[in-house]
């Protein structure tokens, strides 16, 4: 067999839809979406908001805060802040609560596809 050749199919022992349907995957399943979807919609409407304001009420976000900055600008700045600062809760959690039941998964699934 050349290198420009295939080799044989691998074939995989692994059973997917058992993993799929496991409590550890189910549990995995769970905390991520426990936790991605309050945020995301909180973000999402924290965004639509500032968005609305700024074409409805663009006297209100004109406001002076300090010298020439005004609300419209803090407003729209503190959503980078916003959104880094979820990005970082988001990396603390999924370092805390979901990497380690990935980590229980890939074993499983090594010691499955070992056998």
């Amino acid at each position: 067999m050349s290198p420009d050749q295939p080799g044989p199919p691998m074939v995989s022992t692994i059973d997917y839809e058992a993993i799929a349907e496991s409590p550890r995957f189910l549990k995995l399943k769970h905390s991520h979406h426990n936790f991605v979807l309050p945020i995301a919609a909180a973000f999402m409407i924290w965004y639509f908001a500032f968005v609305l304001v700024a074409a409805l009420a663009p006297e209100f976000m004109s406001t002076p805060v300090f010298g020439n900055v005004n609300l419209g600008i803090v407003l729209g700045l503190s959503q980078f802040v916003t959104t880094f600062g979820i990005t970082m809760w988001y990396v603390s959690f999924a370092n805390r609560r979901l990497d380690p039941l990935g980590a229980e998964l890939r074993e499983q699934l090594e010691g499955a596809e070992n056998k």
